[in-house]
C-alpha cells in the first residue's frame, strides 16, 4: 500500500526548507527513524553531500536521520531496507539520468508500491508521474527513457504559475506548454501550485493545501479542483 506526499515545491515563500508541511512528514514517517535521501537532482548544481544537509536539518526538526543514497555501497539494497524516502527538487532530467544510470527506477518503483514511505518534492514529484515530460526543467542532460515510476496515473507539473494579466511577458504560459503536450499526448496533468501537495495512501490520491489545482486532460477545457479533492479517478 502506497504512502506518498507529492509536493510541488521544498520551500514555500517566507518559509523555511520543509518548513511548511513539517507536521504531514511528521505523520507519513512516524515509523521511520532514518530517510534515505536521493539528492541526484542536484538544485544550481549542488554536491550531493551540501543537499544532504539541508534536508538532514530539516529533518531534524521532527527527529529523524537522514542519509544520502550516494554514500551507500549497494545503492539497491539501501532503497530496499529503507525505512523512509526523500528525492528533493532540482533538475528532473540529471535526476531521472542518475536513477536510470544506477539501475534504480525498478527497485524505487517497487519499494515505494510495496509501502516504503516517500515524500517528493518538486523533481521528485515529476517522477511520481507516468513520464517526466511536463516538467519545466531544461533538458541539460538526456535520460535513457522519459518513462517515469507511475505511482500515480497521471502527469504532474509542480509549481504550476497561472498567466499574470499585468506582465509585458509575451512568452509561452504553463497552460500553453501544457496544451501543447496534449498535442502528442493524452495523460492527464495536475497543475500543482506552490504549497499544494499529493496525498496518496493506496490507491486514494488526494489534493492538499490551501490551493485548489488546474487540471488537463486530453481534449477537455482545463478546470480547478478544490483541496481536498479526490483525484484517485483522474487517468
Amino acid at each position: 500500500m502506497k504512502h506518498l506526499i507529492i509536493a510541488s515545491t521544498s520551500t514555500i515563500h517566507g518559509s523555511g526548507y520543509l518548513e511548511y508541511i513539517l507536521e504531514e512528514l511528521s505523520e507519513l514517517f512516524k515509523n521511520a527513524k532514518t530517510i534515505v535521501f536521493v539528492p541526484y537532482a542536484r538544485p544550481g548544481g549542488i554536491s550531493h553531500n551540501d543537499y544532504t544537509e539541508i534536508a538532514s536539518k530539516a529533518f531534524s526538526k521532527i527527529g529523524k536521520k537522514v542519509v544520502g543514497l550516494h554514500t551507500f555501497e549497494n545503492l539497491k539494497q539501501a532503497i530496499e531496507n529503507a525505512e523512509g524516502i526523500f528525492t528533493g527538487g532540482g533538475n528532473t532530467f540529471v535526476l531521472t539520468s542518475q536513477l536510470y544510470k544506477n539501475n534504480l527506477i525498478e527497485p524505487l518503483k517497487n519499494a515505494l508500491n510495496n509501502g516504503t514511505p516517500y515524500l517528493g518534492t518538486s523533481a521528485g514529484s515529476n517522477i511520481c508521474g507516468l513520464t517526466i515530460k511536463t516538467t519545466n526543467d531544461m533538458p541539460i542532460i538526456y535520460p535513457p527513457s522519459f518513462n517515469a515510476l507511475g505511482l500515480v496515473p497521471f502527469n504532474i507539473n509542480p509549481h504550476y504559475l497561472d498567466p499574470d494579466t499585468n506582465s509585458t511577458h509575451m512568452g509561452e504560459t504553463r497552460e500553453t506548454r501544457i496544451n501543447e503536450f496534449h498535442y502528442h499526448n493524452t495523460p492527464p496533468v495536475v497543475g500543482l501550485r506552490e504549497g499544494s501537495w499529493l496525498l496518496v495512501n493506496g490507491e486514494t490520491i488526494t489534493l492538499k493545501g490551501e490551493l485548489s489545482a488546474r487540471i488537463f486532460e486530453y481534449n477537455i477545457q482545463p478546470y480547478e479542483v478544490p483541496t481536498n479533492a479526490d483525484l484517485s479517478d483522474l487517468n
